[in-house]
């Protein structure tokens, strides 16, 4: 039987390589993107085949939407030459950027940055892939606890990713025909280097922010990369057009 096969994009680092790793470990094989560091995303690889997967990497640039036939092309490739599969199980939408700047800063090449790859990077690369995406697959988009709560500075960004999730209940709607689940993640505030690393290397707004939460601390990579390999188990196939906020609770 065939190994089930996941396309994460921007997994060679932070929560998108740890969800790789969760689902490796659950016995999914996984093609990874990378936007230009090469050797973190072998890195990502070598760890997922140490553990007995099939990993390979792909070069993308989710900001450059007239690079995804190609690279649509480049995966039908990889797929027929590494797995003989002529299509994929899950796709991850993961790949993301940040920017810090209250409304009355932000600027319209920043608000364009954020916009071409959290909604029209992934309004297009998923259009794009859709082809290849087998019947009864899955889609999981990642959002942010943004969409839910309010902190300055992140405007743009979260407004990205409330237009995120709306397209993943239009999703949900149009591919149910085809038996293919589409769900939302929003992750709460997690120790990673996003954003410059503030929640991991700033003890005083990591303490602030565990003090605001259920749970007593702030995320973990392994929190998010675990709620991503759950969502894309077997058992949770009935799971369909839900924003999953995975934050231990924050601003409740």
């Amino acid at each position: 039987m065939n190994r089930k096969i996941a396309l994460i994009t921007g997994g060679s680092r932070g929560l998108g390589r740890n969800a790789a790793l969760k689902l490796a470990a659950r016995g999914v094989d996984v093609v990874l993107t990378y936007r230009d560091r090469r050797d973190e995303a072998d890195s990502a690889v070598a760890a997922i085949q140490a553990a007995g997967g099939q990993a390979a990497a792909l070069a993308l640039d989710l900001a450059n939407s007239a690079s995804f036939a190609a690279f649509a092309a480049e995966l039908r490739s990889l797929l027929a030459r590494q797995w003989q599969r002529e299509d994929f199980d899950f796709l991850v939408n993961n790949a993301g950027m940040g920017a810090h700047a209250a409304f009355a800063d932000t600027s319209e090449a920043q608000f364009d940055a954020l916009m071409n790859v959290h909604l029209k990077g992934t309004f297009f690369l998923t259009q794009a892939l859709l082809p290849l995406l087998r019947d009864g697959g899955r889609i999981v988009n990642i959002s942010s606890g943004l969409t839910r709560f309010a902190l300055p500075g992140y405007a743009a960004y979260a407004a990205m990713k409330g237009a995120l999730e709306v397209l993943t209940r239009y999703l949900a709607r149009e591919l149910g025909a085809r038996g293919i689940a589409v769900n939302t993640l929003a992750p709460g505030a997690i120790e990673t280097d996003f954003g410059g690393g503030a929640v991991r290397d700033n003890a005083a707004l990591n303490a602030q922010i565990a003090g605001l939460t259920a749970l007593g601390r702030v995320g973990l990579p392994d929190d998010i990369g675990g709620a991503v390999a759950s969502l894309l188990a077997p058992e949770n196939g009935w799971i369909n057009a839900q924003r999953i906020e995975a934050s231990g609770g924050i601003f409740i």
